[in-house]
């Protein structure tokens, strides 16, 4: 009893290693893997070296799948480069056995204690990030130590010896036990940290343990067709039907072949963990060279299973953020930047109509603001806030914080630009409606100051795509000379009204849109502050 709860608990502290591992990496690399999936997904091959090394960095091919899935249900992948992914991944997830079959005796006690003392007194938020990564090699260490020193008494009790040898000799029962577990613990890591722990302390055979990490193989699937059935997304259920495709084709491919498979292995190391680990990674990666040619006739065939919805072929409120994209948050956060600067383009539209609107008397502009600013800004703005709320409430770095709390403060500002080109389309309404007049040097007036605004505003949106200073410096100089001449403009408003050119019915129109074009310019001005805050 003892002893199985040893292991047990040696499960769960290898496990709870592995999520700190992937944790640290994530907060590590997290902005580098954001960058490969822009840019290496583009062809099969550069889809597959992502998947194998964004997996051996975060350390957990699940969660690549599932961020995977978001980013299909935000239509920023397709199937086909969803599928290289994969293939991919199912080489990264061999560096956790790799990893586990290292005997480093009690080295491990080392990296627990330099965790703690780079997490509890390094001040610096990056010292948090190695201490993490220490930590868990020393949990994951710490729980291969105590499962293995439990199964070397385990297997000497007769029904244990029974059952390991009828996994030994029976592979499919093998392959089904190690589905199950790993469907069960929801890990393909913790089932393969214990196949290699209980290689370690000689209590399975090297056939019985290929059968089970091939079975692992299978039960890793269930996890993310779980997931898949509670996302909307017809998308991402094609993606988990894909990697369950490829992973059963790999087990039936290698099944006939154990035998000699596993007298092939044993040749590559003395050490029976060590042949476990090194079996894991010789079928991941022959099984992925493999299927690489077939990625086109994988994709194509998961879609003549699963066709689009006519829901699915709907256009999205959102482009880029997608609720699954929270397990990685160095890729919602990247993805929630791009939503911002969206809506922020849109702004910048309903900016420029509403200038048409104001002194073309363009109607047609006068609308597509109120429709914009009703369809799309306000909802769009509520799902992003929302997003990035939850997002705060996980595990962030300091860093990640600060960018969250940015996108909050730049969400704010960007519609409350929306805003107030309502309130100028709604002034273009009213003086067509009431008949209105400017004089030609007012409409010359405006038509300057909108097209300065316009300027300033669309400087502000680039220096926050582009993260730049000097477009930011700018901007706020651009503000000043706003201010300069929409004071010039008042006093030319009231000379005009004096000397009788324009009409006093006018005024308040016209007083109320310098006012309005200000607040955009102050807008304008705070997106550059925040580009230079940072």
């Amino acid at each position: 009893m003892v002893n199985g709860l040893q292991v047990v608990g040696g499960l769960a502290l290898f496990l709870f290693g592995v999520h700190m591992l992937s944790n640290g990496m994530e907060k590590l690399a997290g902005h580098q893997i954001q960058q490969w999936l822009d840019r290496m997904t583009n062809r099969p091959i550069k889809a597959a070296m992502f998947g194998f090394g964004a997996t051996a960095l975060i350390q957990s091919s699940s969660l690549l799948m599932i961020t995977m899935m978001g980013l299909l249900s935000a239509n920023l992948m397709t199937l086909e480069q969803s599928v290289g992914v994969m293939i991919g991944q199912e080489i990264g997830t061999t560096f956790t056995g790799q990893i586990a079959a290292f005997d480093i005796g009690d080295f491990f006690y080392f990296f627990l204690a330099l965790g703690i003392l780079f997490i509890e007194f390094m001040p610096e938020e990056k010292w948090r990030k190695y201490g993490e990564i220490a930590m868990g090699f020393g949990l994951l260490f710490l729980g291969m130590d105590l499962m293995s020193g439990a199964l070397k008494v385990l297997a000497t009790l007769p029904e244990v010896e029974t059952w390991l040898t009828f996994m030994g000799q029976n592979v499919w029962a093998g392959v089904l036990a190690g589905a199950v577990v790993t469907a069960i613990v929801q890990s393909s890591s913790a089932m393969t940290g214990l196949v290699v722990a209980m290689g370690m302390s000689q209590a399975i055979t090297l056939p019985g343990a290929i059968a089970l990490l091939m079975g692992a193989n299978i039960g890793t699937c269930i996890d993310t067709q779980f997931v898949a059935s509670f996302n909307l997304s017809r998308m991402a259920f094609r993606a988990s039907l894909a990697q369950t495709f490829i992973n059963i084709t790999g087990v039936l491919i290698f099944l006939p072949f154990l035998t000699p498979f596993a007298e092939l292995v044993s040749r590559t190391s003395p050490d029976l963990a060590r042949q476990i680990a090194n079996a894991h990674t010789i079928f991941n990666i022959t099984v992925s060279v493999m299927l690489f040619p077939f990625v086109k006739y994988i994709t194509r065939g998961v879609e003549s299973l699963v066709p689009p919805s006519a829901a699915e072929q709907q256009p999205k409120l959102t482009a880029y953020i997608d609720l699954q994209q929270l397990s990685m948050p160095s890729v919602a956060l990247a993805e929630a930047g791009k939503e911002l600067l969206r809506i922020g383009e849109t702004t910048a539209e309903m900016v420029k109509c509403s200038c048409a609107a104001l002194v073309e008397d363009d109607a047609a502009a006068t609308q597509r603001v109120l429709e914009l600013e009703e369809g799309f800004i306000d909802p769009v703005c509520v799902v992003l806030e929302n997003f990035v709320n939850t997002l705060m409430r996980k595990d962030l770095s300091v860093e990640q914080q600060r960018r969250c709390f940015q996108i909050k403060s730049l969400t704010t500002d960007i519609e409350r630009v929306g805003d107030l080109t309502e309130n100028l389309a709604q002034f273009a309404q009213r003086k067509v409606q009431e008949d209105v007049p400017f004089s030609e040097e007012a409409q010359e007036e405006l038509a300057e100051l909108f097209a300065h605004t316009q300027k300033t505003y669309g400087l502000a949106l680039q220096a926050v795509q582009d993260d730049a200073a000097a477009l930011a410096q700018r901007v706020c100089v651009l503000e000043d000379e706003f201010d300069r001449m929409y004071m010039t403009a008042r006093e030319e408003h009231l000379a005009r009204l004096k000397s009788g050119v324009c009409q006093p019915e006018a005024s308040f129109i016209y007083n109320e849109t310098l006012r309005t074009l200000e607040r955009v310019c102050d807008h304008a001005d705070n997106l550059a502050l925040s580009v230079l805050a940072r």
